[in-house]
């Protein structure tokens, strides 16, 4: 309650949750691109995920992040890999 007795406080609170909201919805995206980006995955099981991230957001990006996080890093290192091997 601090942060409502001080107008400065109640800026930088307000600030705060907005940027956590931002990233809350950058993970999130991320996390229902890369659903359908991954080859290695079925269309039911596509079909569960996004499910289990829409009916429980924060309980679905995280478990999805801790079950495909490594699978995740090396789906952006092939595909930044491939992008400089198109540049050159």
């Amino acid at each position: 309650m601090l942060a409502y007795d001080y107008p400065l406080l109640n800026l930088f609170w307000t600030m705060l949750l907005f940027f956590l909201w931002i990233a809350w919805l950058v993970i999130l995206f991320r996390v229902f691109g890369d659903i359908f980006r991954n080859k290695e995955m079925g269309g039911w099981t596509k079909a569960l995920w996004v499910l289990f991230v829409i009916f429980a957001p924060f309980l679905g990006v995280f478990v999805y992040i801790i079950v495909h996080g490594r699978d995740m890093t090396q789906r952006d290192v092939q595909q930044m890999t491939e992008q400089r091997r198109a540049m050159d």
